[in-house]
């Protein structure tokens, strides 16, 4: 099934199984960032919409309704909010109370078993790719037998915690005690890294040799 047939179907059917302002909430609240992270980063991720609900709801400390917008849901196991934040809303145009309660609802949430993770509107229409990794990054932690990662992106996804942790570049020898791998692959990861944007490569003189790596300009931006 295409993507726009898709996602049609995808909203249609939370529409009809929804009253109420459940059902107002998601015919008004489902705007152009909502669909774009579908278009750019989770159907190209998933290519589909199962455990996936939009617009939905979750009451806050003070027994209010709040929609998120979207929930992933796993029968038993996890509850995923995630976000799409844009910087007018989420920063510019944010007063201090504002500020507070957004702060303690997410508090409150992880409280009551949810885990949330928001994504900048910018890099959903900039910057996909990015959103796309480090979304597959969060879900492989739910479902280890069903996520489609390889052991490589596994390896490597743990690389770049390593690399974060370190108040330094990191070298083949890091990876190789850390890991308990060979030196052949930990080289064999680290410029898979760096062919992917995530490491930059340090030489030694006007050599050829790398002697170590850090992380990429546009990663630690993100981070920041």
């Amino acid at each position: 099934m295409a993507y726009d047939e898709a996602q049609r179907s995808f909203i249609q059917y939370h529409v009809e199984n929804r009253k109420g302002e459940r059902r107002g909430r998601l015919e008004r609240g489902h705007g152009h960032a909502e669909t774009l992270f579908l278009r750019n980063v989770w159907w190209p991720l998933r290519g589909s919409f199962q455990h996936l609900h939009p617009e939905y709801e979750v009451i806050d400390w003070r027994g209010r309704s709040y929609f998120a917008d979207f929930a992933w849901l796993l029968p038993g196991k996890i509850k995923l909010i995630i976000e799409i934040k844009g910087f007018a809303s989420h920063v510019r145009d944010m007063d201090r109370q504002k500020y507070s309660n957004e702060l303690n609802r997410e508090t409150f949430m992880f409280a009551m078993g949810y885990h949330v993770i928001s994504f900048a509107y910018d890099d959903v229409e900039k910057n996909p790719d990015l959103c796309m990794t480090m979304l597959r990054m969060v879900l492989s932690r739910f479902e280890p037998g069903q996520a489609r990662i390889s052991r490589t992106l596994l390896a490597e996804k743990e690389i770049i915690r390593l690399a974060i942790r370190q108040a330094e570049p990191i070298r083949p020898k890091d990876v190789e005690r850390h890991f308990g791998m060979d030196h052949k692959t930990a080289v064999h990861h680290l410029r898979n890294l760096c062919a992917r944007g995530w490491l930059q490569p340090f030489y030694r003189g006007t050599g050829k040799r790398i002697v170590r790596y850090e992380l990429a300009r546009d990663f630690l931006d993100y981070l920041d």
